[in-house]
């Protein structure tokens, strides 16, 4: 079966291929970043290197190397590599693959690896079809995924396999990937020449990721040779500037799948931003969501949660700014509701924090969740009721000074403090000081 590491990606297709396939390294020790999952004494580079892999699957975002790992076990291995396709592939392809792997391994003693880029993408079925053989080591499997293997990959089959998973390259990787594609035969061959300025700004642009940031050189490249005179090549390398950069890349949308773990990371990153009182990282991540098209009313629910969860009674203005913001969303819509979506978010981030609210509902539910039922104090019951007469009397609080009077409202068993534990901080806190001293020293009225 023909694939991705056929021996017949012969040089003339090479030359023709994107710079971020011609770049591909071939062993390890070109192999850049990814220290932790493959650097020396990692259990990755050993069983590589040794040529003793079991089945694995890499996880990590799209451009971190996952495909080009998978190449260089291919290069490496004295097994057969075979691949088949996550998006077109049949239960039936995965029989004939594994059943031709058992013919080899009985006929010739040869092992198979099986690479499925995209593993996320087989249905169960299409999973369970492997189980036996990768249980049984007809085959040594590689996956590849951008999803989270442990939601996504079947658990039976997760179990026989063991994940790796691949960062975001650092922007010294980065900037390593485009300096060797200026330089090497099979890339740009000195034909070009950029300076740090220009580095950097593709390493930035590329957010980590090392396939976006050749894409972007090799546009850029291209952008520079049109601007030459006539297009026909110097003895002087040409020059990419940041202006041919801004023209190959205009605008990158980041990574962001509004299904997948970008996003519930930055919406996490988002709230915690606001919690930690960081309105720079709440507009930042915000800016995140609004730029890929998160839908508006979404982010306004979680900074109406976070107004009640994280700042609650501190300042119960957070609530009504996060309440207009969510109604902003919903009548206003993109691109004016941004502005209102950031001053709430600002809001939040700069509003004294208390998760008292939370807090104590959480503990008041946990108690009603274990402690069985317990009784109504009997002066606080509904009076309309036969013998209701014989209830002890309640006490009307606006019969007393400052509409307060000591009474008991908890029932047997709890006493005040049980749940509600403020905070010390903002109006929560000028509210437990203000009612104490309304309260020091008031006695109930009396009818004389």
């Amino acid at each position: 079966m023909e694939t991705l590491f056929s021996s017949n990606d012969n040089a003339r297709a090479l030359k023709h291929a994107p710079l971020a396939v011609r770049m591909r390294p071939e062993s390890l020790d070109e192999y850049v970043g990814q220290e932790k999952a493959v650097g020396p004494g990692s259990w990755l580079r050993s069983a590589i290197e040794h040529d003793v892999l079991s089945s694995v699957i890499f996880y990590g975002p799209a451009g971190t190397g996952k495909t080009t790992l998978a190449h260089i076990i291919a290069a490496h291995t004295r097994s057969e590599f075979v691949e088949v396709s996550a998006v077109t592939g049949t239960v039936k392809d995965l029989r004939r693959e594994i059943e031709e792997a058992r013919r080899r391994l009985m006929a010739y003693d040869r092992r198979t690896i099986l690479f499925i880029d995209e593993i996320h993408r087989f249905s169960r079925s299409q999973q369970d079809a492997l189980l036996h053989a990768v249980e049984n080591r007809t085959v040594i499997m590689i996956g590849a995924t951008t999803e989270n293997p442990y939601f996504e990959v079947n658990s039976a089959l997760l179990s026989r396999a063991r994940v790796v998973e691949l960062e975001h390259l650092t922007t010294d990787d980065i900037r390593v990937l485009i300096r060797r594609a200026l330089e090497a035969p099979q890339g740009l061959d000195g034909r070009y020449s950029a300076s740090d300025e220009v580095v950097d700004a593709i390493a930035m642009l590329a957010a980590g990721d090392g396939r976006a940031a050749l894409t972007t050189l090799e546009l850029a490249s291209e952008m520079a040779l049109v601007r030459s005179d006539d297009g026909s090549s110097v003895d002087a390398p040409l020059e990419i500037t940041l202006d041919d950069v801004k023209m190959a890349n205009p605008r990158r949308g980041l990574s962001y799948d509004k299904s997948g773990d970008m996003h519930f990371d930055i919406i996490s990153a988002f709230i915690k931003s606001m919690r930690g009182s960081d309105p720079d990282a709440a507009v930042y991540w915000l800016a995140r969501m609004i730029d890929a098209g998160e839908d508006p009313k979404f982010i306004a629910r979680r900074i109406m949660i976070a107004a009640s969860e994280d700042i609650g009674n501190a300042d119960p203005q957070a609530l009504l700014v996060a309440e207009a913001a969510f109604k902003a969303a919903e009548v206003i819509g993109y691109p004016e509701c941004r502005i209102n979506l950031a001053q709430a978010a600002i809001y939040n981030a700069l509003a004294p924090k208390s998760n008292a609210c939370e807090a104590s509902i959480d503990a008041a539910l946990a108690d009603v969740r274990t402690s069985g039922m317990r009784e109504v104090p009997s002066h606080l019951r509904d009076r309309h009721r036969p013998g209701s007469h014989e209830y002890d009397p309640y006490l009307y609080p606006h019969d007393y000074p400052e509409g307060w009077v000591e009474q008991r409202y908890l029932p047997d068993g709890l006493e005040r403090g049980a749940f509600w534990k403020p905070s010390g901080r903002g109006w929560e806190e000028w509210r437990v000081e203000q009612t104490a001293r309304d309260r020091s020293g008031r006695a109930p009225k009396t009818d004389e």
